[in-house]
């Protein structure tokens, strides 16, 4: 069974997401570029974002164990301004993300702190806040390139952590799933898969192992299955590609069913 990165590989991996963002924004035509995947926005909106997050994060990471955000990280985010003339602006990122970056550091992968996710599968932990930061900054850095014209895929290594972390983080609760009991399969060409069960418990999500054409699959406890890379399979769950994109088996209609869903908690 795949183990969960270590914390110095998120550590690097936030680092190496921030670089290439910071790259794709210096090699964009405009910053006044529209970016696709995020109606309304520009490339400057976009930067505005995501070094703005950095910053409200390490507020959070660095205020410990809280009901909520502080006070002042959130009044700051919300009057958040910016450089406008480019190369200040990446000096201001790149400052934000060491800032997350020295703040996570300090505090070690199981420093508590205010999460906006359910403690079902991902802890409200330092360590859960830098694995979600790697995957904030990978598909806003795919935001970014797409926005230029050029959009790669995520890292192998990235995109298969954060099929996971999206479905420990983003997915899990415990609030009753409104339908007929059901499950999800995602399985990555890359050889690994999870399984997301949704009922009057909530959901949650477990490894599986990856169907081979030995074994096949169990087409009865799925209703339905999704088949892509692991970029693939994150940019699909962040909705920055449709499912036409992928294979996908089973009841398509409920995977309808799971976007529009909305739990309490």
């Amino acid at each position: 069974m795949e183990k969960n990165l270590e914390f110095p590989d998120l550590l690097r991996q936030i680092d190496e997401r921030s670089t290439a963002f910071r790259a794709a924004i210096a090699d964009a035509p405009s910053l006044d570029a529209p970016v696709p995947t995020c109606p309304g926005w520009t490339l400057f909106d976009l930067v505005k974002h995501l070094g703005g997050g950095d910053r409200f994060w390490a507020a959070i990471v660095g205020a410990g164990p809280a009901d909520a955000p502080p006070a002042e990280a959130t009044a700051a985010r919300a009057a958040l301004e910016v450089p406008r003339e480019r190369d200040a602006l990446l000096a201001w990122l790149a400052a934000s993300t060491q800032l997350l970056l020295n703040t996570l550091r300090a505090a070690g992968p199981d420093t508590g702190c205010w999460a906006w996710w359910s403690a079902l599968q991902t802890p409200r932990t330092s360590g859960g806040v830098a694995r979600h930061r790697v995957q904030e900054s990978a598909v806003h850095t795919y935001d970014a390139r797409l926005a230029a014209g050029a959009p790669q895929p995520l890292p192998a290594d990235v995109a298969l952590d954060g099929v996971e972390e999206f479905l420990f983080t983003c997915v899990a609760t415990p609030s009753a799933w409104p339908h007929k009991p059901t499950a999800f399969d995602f399985h990555t060409a890359e050889g690994r898969s999870w399984r997301l069960t949704v009922d009057g418990d909530g959901a949650r999500s477990t490894r599986i192992p990856a169907p081979t054409a030995a074994t096949g699959e169990d087409s009865d406890a799925a209703g339905a299955s999704v088949h892509g890379t692991a970029s693939e399979l994150v940019l699909y769950l962040y909705d920055r590609i449709q499912a036409e994109s992928l294979r996908v088996d089973g009841d398509a209609g409920l995977l309808d069913l799971l976007r529009a869903w909305e739990p309490e908690h």
